[in-house]
């Protein structure tokens, strides 16, 4: 760690070319004692590719101007003086010097384009891993998991993200308690300029960041030491505004960041506006969506109650209308027709009622199961008995196995289901048709079948068979308000089984609870 604090400063690496050169000096005066090698000048490239690669362009050129100068005061004729006793011995170092310089640039040229490499790849990699933590749909989560992935890439002391303006408010925080005081105390709000009031002009807007000071609160009396240059602000805009601000807090004992540090945390910055205007326009798009299925359910369920209401009422008023007149003697059996009527036109209207509340219960999420263990073919036999008057004009037909142990489910909720796969299928198949109620088991769960013979439902429509207010115009299969099976879906989902609908080859639609 404290090597790198040297190397970030500029004189380090002209000392240390200087060091190179004196190393290398060193080995040729070694060589030089045992015997006599010619261009032994050429290490001194060593020590300049070393210096270009350790510290760049700057210190290499001293490390070929330091060679070109050791040469010469050492192991050139009339040694410890720079002058030169044969004029071919300025040619040699000529060369030396220009070798040294190229090599030098070029070395240095290398390393700036790896380092370049390296630091475009680390941003880049940091960025994906913002993106794909941004795109998780718990935004709080992933705003601490940035803040933490900032914190260990940057080695800070703490992380904050604080995003308090609209479009989404949320924070983040990442680090120790000492750091995060700090952080608090340089506030998490927006900067200054936006505490004011006013928008930031663009050269503030392109400003990657700033240092500021913190000065801590008064302790017993005495005012806490002044830390300068601990938090470090980074501006976050969405949508030409700024929404928040990231908050860094270094170690007080290390450097401050790098300039390619404040470019990455600019693109962070960007990367989260951008993510916290998407989570705005997805929660926007969503109310939007909310309102929209509203209105059509609304819509649908004016439709399908004004149409279905109208027929029942008016069948309800006319007998009770008839019943109440007093001109026209009726005969008990046609007292007794009306009475029927009016009975089974109430009936229809109370479920239709209930199939509404059932919907409105489904909807709201207040649907919570009641499970016991009972017997299925009983409450068969009790759906059975309810619909006798419905299934009056069709063959039904019951296939339940004898050994068929008792099965966990809520009776109510699970009677509510097969009533209406059963009205459904008398309701929709012409008289004289079968129905069938068949039971199997299968591994740790039990399969109720309804089906019919009648005219079919065509696969494209299919499809669409258990949404809300979906009256399928089926030639042979009568209207309805389209609710029946939506609630059949919500009640079989919310008490955790599953239903599907499907067309039989042979003719008839079946439905597997």
């Amino acid at each position: 760690m404290v090597l790198l604090r040297l190397r970030s400063q500029v004189w380090f690496g002209y000392l240390g070319a200087l060091f190179l050169t004196a190393v290398v000096t060193g080995v040729i005066a070694l060589v030089r004692t045992a015997t006599d090698v010619s261009n032994i000048s050429m290490l001194y490239l060593l020590a300049v590719l070393a210096a270009a690669v350790l510290f760049g362009g700057g210190p290499a050129v001293a490390a070929s101007l330091a060679a070109f100068l050791a040469f010469n005061f050492f192991f050139l004729e009339p040694r410890y003086r720079l002058t030169v006793a044969h004029e071919e011995e300025w040619v040699a170092l000529g060369l030396l010097l220009i070798t040294g310089i190229i090599t030098g640039r070029l070395a240095a040229a290398l390393r700036d384009r790896a380092r370049q490499a390296e630091r475009r790849e680390r941003e880049a990699v940091v960025l994906y891993d913002v993106a794909r933590l941004m795109a998780e749909p718990d935004l709080s989560g992933a705003l601490n998991a940035v803040a933490e992935r900032l914190r260990a890439e940057l080695g800070l002391a703490a992380a904050v993200i604080a995003l308090d303006q609209a479009p989404i408010g949320a924070r983040a925080e990442a680090g120790d308690a000492a750091a995060l005081e700090t952080a608090r105390a340089a506030g998490y709000g927006p900067a200054s300029i936006l505490a004011r009031g006013v928008e930031p002009t663009a050269t503030q807007r392109g400003s990657p960041g700033r240092w500021i000071r913190v000065v801590e609160p008064r302790r017993q009396g005495r005012a806490g030491p002044a830390r300068r240059g601990l938090v470090h602000k980074v501006p976050v805009s969405a949508g030409g505004r700024a929404i928040g601000m990231v908050l860094l807090v270094r170690h007080p004992r290390e450097w401050r960041l790098r300039r390619e540090d404040d470019r990455l945390l600019s693109a962070v910055a960007a990367q989260l506006g951008s993510a916290a205007e998407m989570v705005a326009l997805r929660e926007e798009a969503t109310r939007a969506e909310v309102l929209r299925r509203t209105d059509e359910l609304k819509t649908a369920l004016l439709n399908a109650v004004s149409h279905e209401l109208r027929t029942p009422l008016s069948s309800i008023i006319a007998s009770a209308g008839s019943l109440l007149q007093k001109e026209v003697s009726w005969s008990a059996d046609e007292r007794l027709e009306f009475a029927r009527a009016i009975e089974e036109e109430a009936q229809h209207l109370n479920r239709l009622v209930g199939n509404l509340l059932d919907m409105s219960r489904i909807e709201a999420g207040a649907l919570q199961p009641d499970a016991a263990w009972y017997d299925l073919g009983a409450l068969i036999d009790d759906v059975l008995g309810r619909l006798r008057p419905l299934t009056a004009n069709h063959d039904m037909s019951v296939e339940v196995p004898p050994d068929l142990p008792p099965v966990l489910m809520d009776y109510v909720e699970i009677g509510q289901v097969l009533t209406n796969l059963m009205e459904n299928a008398v309701r929709h198949t012409p008289a004289g048709t079968d129905v069938t109620v068949s039971v199997r088991r299968l591994d740790g769960s039990v399969e109720v079948e309804v089906r019919d013979t009648g005219p079919g439902i065509p696969q494209e429509l299919m499809e669409r068979l258990f949404e809300p207010f979906q009256r399928l115009s089926v030639p042979g299969r009568s209207g309805g308000t389209g609710l029946g099976l939506a609630v059949v879906r919500g009640m079989v989902v919310a008490l955790g089984g599953t239903i599907r609908g499907e067309d039989r080859p042979e003719g008839g639609v079946r439905y597997v609870l």
